[in-house]
């Protein structure tokens, strides 16, 4: 896997919270940082970066390019603040936040991030909330193996089928955010009553059926208790019968659904 398969969600953080919680994911030993320009908490990311003892190497960044700044020029301005922001020389993975709802060809928004690349802005890219016909359309113009993840909404009670399917067929990982279903993985029987045979929280139990499924996984929490207890998520191993029980309660339950979204893959 081309980046860390645990990372650290950082949505709706902001200020020394978030500056804190960074320091303290690093320091309990995550090692891939997730952002967003969207979530206004670059800067703030940055702080902690520039001061941890981690070495720069050791650990992975990714931000994203909100969809009002898909053109061209503006994808690689967007990006150089992003960079200054973080206080990295390079950011790691770049992604299309959202597809263009716009009419931003999908292809001048590709062409800049491979620009990005090239200028080291960035080191890999990738696309999130992505259907796989918007895939499709990123391999024919850029091939698959520039394509380094799509992230999506992801979890027991949205399992994305069909754009997990199309990723795996085409070597592209899944990056699975909201991936506790804000906190509804907490309060199904059948996840309870694992967690309960393997003395784990709800938590561990549904991140570690994604890393079973080889999804990369980016939980959020303002808990310390909680970003250590997720940490310990990837020493849980499910059976297989645990994971086809896991597996069962698929309902399409989508959380994150706006106005600007794509037509979903059913």
């Amino acid at each position: 896997m081309l980046f860390p398969q645990l990372g650290f969600g950082t949505f709706r953080i902001k200020g020394q919270q978030i500056t804190d919680l960074v320091e303290e994911a690093l320091d309990t030993g995550y090692r891939h940082i997730d952002t967003a320009q969207f979530y206004e908490n670059e800067a703030d990311i940055g702080k902690a970066l520039a001061t941890t003892s981690v070495a720069r190497d050791d650990y992975w960044v990714t931000t994203k390019v909100w969809y009002e700044k898909l053109k061209h020029q503006d994808v690689l301005d967007s990006l150089k603040q992003s960079r200054d922001n973080l206080q990295v020389d390079t950011i790691d993975m770049a992604l299309i936040h959202w597809p263009s709802p716009d009419g931003v060809p999908l292809k001048e928004s590709l062409d800049a991030l491979m620009e990005a690349r090239e200028q080291k802005l960035i080191g890999h890219f990738g696309v999130s909330n992505f259907t796989t016909q918007l895939m499709q359309q990123s391999i024919d113009h850029v091939g698959a193996d520039n394509i380094a993840t799509n992230q999506i909404e992801l979890h027991p009670f949205l399992q994305n089928q069909k754009v997990c399917d199309f990723c795996d067929q085409h070597d592209i990982s899944v990056t699975a955010y909201m991936p506790l279903a804000v906190g509804k993985v907490m309060e199904d029987a059948t996840i309870k009553r694992i967690a309960a045979d393997h003395d784990a929280s709800a938590a561990q139990v549904a991140l570690a059926w994604l890393m079973h499924h080889n999804r990369v996984v980016i939980p959020s929490t303002t808990k310390v208790s909680h970003l250590h207890s997720n940490f310990k998520a990837q020493q849980l191993s499910l059976s297989e019968d645990e994971v086809v029980a896991i597996d069962k309660l698929d309902r399409n339950d989508r959380i994150v659904d706006p106005d600007f979204a794509p037509d979903w893959d059913e």
